[in-house]
């Protein structure tokens, strides 16, 4: 006697992936898990902020793929249009730094699914995403490096000796290098930040750049009163009271 066929439907391949990808999003610790903000913030604030709109060919596909829900942050205009600034300060930023360095470096240390590379390949330069583990395995399935000048690494920022680890160039005779430091600091300790400034003092070769952002001192310690970081579970240890506390980490900067 003939056996009736199974109506079960077996997942393709790739939805396999894309389910396992959501599931890893999902058990991300409460600071890495804070890389969702930016993602929708680029995949979707233009609507609301069409002449900040970045043009982000990468994020939308992503939170797509993640099957993430981005209303709550999308509903937080205020942190959307910060988001949509910042990224636009940075890719000037880096746009600038690699007209005088064509051939340079540049590396996003916290990089979560920050895709700056899209904007600022100049066909010759070089490219390094660097972040935790849990966040460079689900880059690594998501955003896996396309071309032979761009790499990724696992960094710990909060462990000094990351400039080394991370195989950047230092001394006076090397290229200048391009440090993306975007949504990190903030969830530090004071003296960790401090070790991160000296860090890059120390060893970045004369003309590099370390482009970063911060929140005001007043917000250490309220992130839960954030309209998106407070879902997260993370929160803010280190604020500026002012900009030239940067400076004093070490002469060099």
């Amino acid at each position: 006697m003939q056996q009736p066929r199974s109506t079960r439907r077996v997942p393709s391949p790739a939805a396999r992936g894309a389910a396992h990808c959501a599931q890893a999003c999902a058990r991300l610790p409460a600071v890495p898990s804070t890389l969702l903000i930016p993602l929708a913030a680029r995949a979707h604030g233009g609507r609301y902020f069409p002449w900040l709109d970045c043009a982000d060919a990468v994020a939308a596909p992503l939170l797509e793929r993640l099957a993430v829900d981005a209303s709550a942050t999308l509903d937080d205009l205020p942190t959307v249009l910060n988001v949509l600034w910042r990224t636009r300060a940075i890719k000037e930023a880096g746009a600038a730094f690699f007209a005088q360095h064509p051939h340079g470096q540049g590396v996003n240390v916290g990089c979560g699914l920050t895709h700056y590379f899209q904007w600022l390949d100049t066909g010759a330069n070089q490219w390094l995403d660097a972040d935790l583990p849990a966040v460079m395995d689900l880059r690594d399935a998501l955003l896996a490096p396309r071309r032979p000048r761009q790499r990724h690494a696992r960094a710990d920022l909060a462990r000094p000796g990351w400039w080394q680890r991370l195989g950047l160039a230092r001394g006076t005779g090397a290229a200048p290098v391009l440090v993306v430091c975007e949504g990190v600091l903030m969830y530090l300790q004071p003296a960790q930040v401090h070790r991160v400034l000296d860090e890059f003092a120390r060893h970045a070769p004369p003309g590099s750049r370390l482009v970063l952002d911060a929140v005001t001192r007043q917000a250490v310690g309220r992130a839960s009163v954030h309209a998106s970081v407070g879902a997260t579970g993370a929160e803010f240890h280190w604020g500026l009271g002012r900009m030239a506390e940067l400076a004093q980490a070490h002469p060099r900067l």
